[in-house]
């Protein structure tokens, strides 16, 4: 009889991480949390509601579970989430350890049970926030091309290879997750307004996107090493920075060698009441200008693309879509053929 671990259970893992992660997950309060914590991001205070139990003591499971590596914790203002691990070999612990739970054990049903009433509130005040802007989202969608058109046309400049990892920089609604979350293996967006980031999470949540996740980031420093992802999407959010040169080099410096990089933004405009109203900065970007910042962040500009309004448009705004791809998976694969 062999003992040896079935193909599905690679990669290995070292003897240190498994102990500590066996030991650490070996509890039955922090296997509810670890447990909880792969269903969504929820900070301690819903931990404490969905436990029933109080918040020092759940403080001190989840500070265990992070030592181990089993959890990852990350701030946004005087708030802080937690999250299963999902990288790395504790995100592989972490993922085997729950897919030897019984989904339909009475314990873990009772816990979903009360995480469904801390969802249901969360959308609620996502909501309320929605609603109180959304005039203000409606005028601006009402000067340029339908939202329709717009994420049609996203899909199909960066749809046509395959994508495991995004990252969306400015996420705002979590839209552009929604977008791609079903054709993607991992979805990660950044934005730096909590009340943006408690409506993305309402609207994955009900997508049932569990591979899409969202947190408070800074697009000029991202916590996060070179090489990550295959895309990173930059959507209507460069006209509010001061500074787009630099999002676009902070964007090119975590793609992985291929990877493509999106924005979207609006060509030039003379429409001051959006910078006056809504905080624009700049009054858009023209094709030259975001190709530029591309060239000079290392990425090789491949497609352009201008989206006009309706004909019965009150504004004259057109959206641009612009697309570089890091240029190194290439240069290496020129350099192979010259070598054979």
């Amino acid at each position: 009889m062999s003992f040896g671990l079935p193909s599905e259970f690679t990669p290995r893992l070292a003897f240190g991480t498994l102990l500590d992660g066996l030991k650490a997950a070996g509890e039955d309060t922090r296997l509810r949390l670890l447990a909880v914590l792969g269903e969504a991001d929820l900070t301690v205070s819903d931990l404490t509601e969905i436990m029933g139990q109080s918040q020092p003591r759940i403080s001190r499971h989840l500070k265990l579970l992070a030592e181990a590596g089993l959890v990852e914790r990350h701030r946004e203002a005087s708030w802080v989430f937690y999250r299963r691990a999902t990288e790395g070999p504790n995100g592989v612990l972490a993922l085997r350890l729950l897919a030897l739970l019984d989904p339909a054990d009475p314990v873990l049903l009772r816990d979903r049970e009360r995480l469904a009433d801390v969802r249901a509130a969360r959308a609620a005040a996502a909501q309320a926030y929605f609603r109180a802007h959304a005039e203000e989202w409606g005028h601006i969608r009402g000067l340029h091309a339908p939202e329709a058109e717009v994420e049609a046309a996203v899909h199909a400049i960066l749809g046509g290879e395959r994508i495991e990892t995004l990252l969306d920089l400015g996420t705002g609604t979590g839209r552009m997750l929604e977008l791609f979350g079903h054709e993607i293996t991992r979805g990660l967006g950044l934005d730096l307004s909590p009340d943006m980031l408690a409506v993305a999470r309402a609207n994955l949540e009900r997508a049932g996107l569990r591979n899409c996740s969202v947190r408070q980031g800074d697009i000029f420093n991202l916590a996060m090493p070179r090489d990550s992802f295959d895309a990173v999407i930059i959507h209507q959010v460069l006209h509010f920075l001061d500074d787009g040169a630099r999002a676009v080099r902070e964007a090119a410096r975590v793609l992985k060698p291929g990877g493509r990089l999106l924005v979207v933004d609006f060509a030039p405009h003379d429409l001051e009441f959006l910078r006056d109203a809504h905080a624009h900065r700049r009054l858009g970007f023209s094709a030259e200008t975001v190709e530029g910042w591309m060239a000079q962040a290392g990425l090789e500009p491949l497609a352009h693309q201008a989206l006009g309004p309706e004909r019965n448009a009150a504004g004259r705004l057109i959206v641009s879509l612009w697309l570089g791809r890091d240029p190194r998976k290439q240069a290496a694969a020129g350099a192979h053929r010259e070598v054979m």
